[in-house]
C-alpha cells in the first residue's frame, strides 16, 4: 500500500475508536431524553395554561427542529472531527447513496422544513385531508401526526403535503367555525325556526360569540321531497368542543321543534309503498 492509502485508513480507524463511538452513543441518548424531557413540559404547560396551548406546541416543534440538527452537527464535527479531506468526499459519497436509498425520507425532511416555514397549518389545527379530518399534533422531521375525532393517531408523511390539497379549519385560532344543517317542511314557520336555531346556538356552554352567527336558508330535496335547509353558522369557543357543540346544538334545536311543532320533512308515502 501507498502512504497514502495508510493514512487514509489511519484515520478511518481514529474515527471509529472506542471512545468516540461511546461518546455517540451518550450523546444520541442525551439528545433523545432532552427533547423527550421538552416534550413531556410542554404538556404540562399547556395543561396549565390552555389559551397559549397552539404557541406552546409551535415553540416546542421548532425547538426540536433545531435541537435535532443542531445534535447532529456537534455529533459530527466536535466528536467525530474527520479531516476535511474525507469530511468532503465522504459527504460527496453519502448524499449519493442516500439520494437514492432514501430519497422519500429525503423529499418528507425538505417538505417538513417547507411547513414549519411556509405554514400551511400549525400544531393544534383541525384539519382535512383526503378522507382524513382531525386535529394536528405535532410536526416533526419525516412525517405529520394527525389525530381523528374516533381517537386514531394517523402518520402523514410531510412529502403528501406539499403536493396535494390540505384545508385548516382554524388556522391557528383557538375557536373555529362549526356549521350545522337543519330541515323543516315546505310549510313551517321559517322564522320562529330560526330563531329557535339561533337561541339554542347563543346559549350554549361552548358557543364563541365574538364572532357573528349566521344562517343561509335554501331548497333541498330530501327523500324526492323538497325541503327547507336552514344552515346554521357559529363559532366554538376550543376546538376542542367541536363535538360537543355540535352535539348541544342539535339535542336542543330537536327538542326546540317538538316544542313549538315546527314540521319537519316526511318521507312520501308512495316510495314508502314501493319499497314495501
Amino acid at each position: 500500500m501507498d502512504n497514502q492509502t495508510l493514512e487514509e485508513l489511519a484515520a478511518f480507524s481514529e474515527l471509529l475508536d472506542f471512545n468516540k463511538i461511546f461518546m455517540l452513543v451518550a450523546a444520541a441518548t442525551f439528545l433523545w431524553l432532552a427533547n423527550d424531557l421538552l416534550r413531556r413540559f410542554s404538556q404540562k404547560l399547556m395543561e396549565k395554561i390552555p389559551s397559549r396551548r397552539f404557541l406552546i406546541l409551535q415553540t416546542s416543534t421548532l425547538i426540536t427542529f433545531l435541537w435535532y440538527f443542531g445534535g447532529a452537527y456537534w455529533m459530527i464535527v466536535g466528536i467525530l472531527q474527520p479531516p476535511n479531506e474525507m469530511l468532503l468526499a465522504l459527504g460527496g459519497s453519502a448524499a449519493v447513496a442516500v439520494g437514492f436509498a432514501l430519497k422519500d425520507v429525503a423529499a418528507s425532511i425538505i417538505a417538513g422544513l417547507i411547513l414549519l416555514f411556509d405554514r400551511p397549518f400549525q400544531v393544534g389545527d383541525r384539519v382535512s385531508f383526503g378522507d382524513t379530518y382531525g386535529e394536528i399534533v405535532s410536526i416533526g422531521l419525516r412525517s405529520v401526526r394527525l389525530s381523528t375525532l374516533d381517537d386514531n393517531l394517523v402518520t402523514i408523511p410531510n412529502s403528501r403535503f406539499i403536493t396535494e390539497v390540505v384545508s385548516s379549519g382554524n388556522a391557528g385560532a383557538l375557536d373555529m367555525m362549526v356549521v350545522c344543517d337543519f330541515h323543516v317542511a315546505l310549510d313551517a314557520d321559517l322564522e320562529l325556526a330560526q330563531s329557535l336555531i339561533h337561541e339554542a346556538i347563543v346559549t350554549s356552554r361552548f358557543v364563541y360569540l365574538k364572532k357573528p352567527v349566521t344562517f343561509a336558508i335554501n331548497e333541498v330535496v330530501i327523500a324526492e321531497r323538497l325541503a327547507i335547509q336552514i344552515r346554521a353558522k357559529s363559532y366554538v369557543l376550543d376546538v376542542h368542543y367541536e363535538k360537543a357543540y355540535q352535539s348541544d346544538i342539535v339535542v336542543r334545536v330537536s327538542r326546540l321543534f317538538v316544542e313549538h311543532d315546527i314540521a319537519r320533512p316526511q318521507r312520501n308515502n308512495i316510495t314508502l309503498a314501493n319499497a314495501s
